[in-house]
């Protein structure tokens, strides 16, 4: 078994509902050891369904180790400050002020220990917002997604939170980034990481894109969105009532195309080129709505896969993990919490399978407090000492229990 890229990095996570949680999930899922420090209240997603954990919670928190900690108190935050002296990187993503509230700012954060990394993931990064807050929808809507995504006529959020979990990818890359200079150089970088300029950096292309029709046109003219710009290219509902997405992007896909289904218009040359298809772009739409509707699912996807056509069913989240895809080795882990199973997407790298080891059920608050603790150098007494004083807190029998679903009678 190989030797996760992480191992023997201790990894202090300060997170809220997604965006810092997901990027030390990462750092966890590649062998990193990862202590999320909650308040008494605990983060938000262990109280998200039915007064109990969320999915949230249960998806991007295996394998972490939780430490319940009253950093308003000063005894809880002297008690911290023992455990960043241990760690190597700290991620949170507590709202600016909140931060230097808490003394827990880029420069206290150095004072307490030099050597670490220390990323921020926030709203905004530096400039003349950067202390105003933002959530995943904010950056949506700043940032030109949302205006293209409407539900019936109001610009609406996506509904997945993205730009949380893409910021906190980024964080992660800024971290490894970080290590490796610290190995270089004895030094590491500090990382900061906004959701507004994650926003920005994901919609590269269509911001480009406007710009460029209206260097060329002399006027702001943007692409249609999501596979509108490309005629024959989503949703379509088959014969049995399934629907079936398409991948019909190039001039050759769209000849696989109608070859597979036995359509005339794989002879017809005024259709041949993409740019001659989105003028006739409702023609095209006909064509191919026909063409699927005349086969159930079965059928149709057997013509499409022999020609080549790319293709997949649109799925509910409910049978998502049944495909055999979704089974493979390294692509799920089985977590057992609270004695309900659960299988969970592991974060897609080669060799998943060979290099995990069983990682830790998702934690109960403060499960490893005093543990951690004295791994910090406190002693029993003091941990005691802590706990009596409410500064610390360890775990709880039935704290965010669901709440019982009544029977019907």
């Amino acid at each position: 078994m190989t030797t996760p890229t992480l191992t023997g990095y201790r990894i202090i996570e300060l997170g809220t509902m997604l965006a810092a949680p997901f990027a030390a999930h990462i750092l966890s899922q590649l062998g990193a050891d990862v202590i999320k420090v909650e308040p008494p209240r605990g983060d938000p997603t262990r109280s998200l369904v039915r007064g109990g954990p969320s999915g949230t919670f249960i998806a991007y928190s295996h394998g972490k180790k939780s430490v319940c900690i009253d950093l308003a108190s000063p005894a809880g935050y002297d008690a911290f400050c023992k455990l960043l002296q241990t760690a190597d990187v700290l991620v949170h993503n507590l709202a600016p002020n909140a931060a230097r509230k808490l003394r827990l700012s880029r420069d206290d954060c150095a004072a307490i220990n030099p050597k670490l990394i220390y990323c921020h993931i926030r709203g905004y990064a530096a400039g003349p917002q950067e202390n105003d807050l933002a959530s995943n929808p904010v950056a949506e809507a700043s940032t030109g997604v949302m205006e293209g995504n409407r539900i019936n006529g109001r610009p609406s959020r996506l509904g997945p939170s993205y730009h949380d979990q893409f910021a906190g990818a980024y964080a992660v890359i800024g971290i490894l980034s970080s290590l490796i200079q610290q190995q270089k150089h004895d030094k590491g970088d500090h990382v900061e990481v906004g959701l507004y300029e994650t926003g920005l950096h994901v919609a590269s292309r269509d911001l480009v894109g406007v710009q460029l029709k209206t260097q060329l046109l002399g006027r702001p003219e943007r692409e249609p969105h999501g596979e509108f710009s490309m005629p024959g290219y989503g949703a379509y509902r088959t014969a049995d009532e399934r629907w079936l997405y398409l991948l019909i992007l190039t001039d050759g896909h769209w000849l696989k195309f109608c070859q597979a289904m036995g359509l005339p218009q794989a002879d017809d040359a005024s259709l041949y080129h993409l740019r001659d298809r989105k003028k006739a772009r409702e023609q095209v739409e006909d064509i191919v709505k026909e063409a699927i509707a005349a086969y159930p699912f079965d059928e149709a996807v057997a013509r499409l896969k022999a020609g080549g056509v790319g293709c997949t069913e649109v799925l509910p989240l409910e049978r998502v993990l049944e495909a055999p895809q979704a089974h493979q080795p390294g692509k799920l882990r089985q977590v057992r919490y609270r004695g309900l199973d659960f299988d969970v997407p592991e974060f897609p790298r080669l060799h998943a399978a060979e290099a995990d080891a069983p990682l830790l059920p998702p934690a109960e608050l403060g499960e490893h407090t005093v543990e951690v603790l004295r791994t910090a150098g406190l002693t029993s007494g003091q941990c005691d000492a802590l706990l009596a004083s409410g500064a610390i807190a360890a775990v709880h029998s039935g704290d965010f229990a669901w709440a019982p679903v009544r029977k019907e009678a």
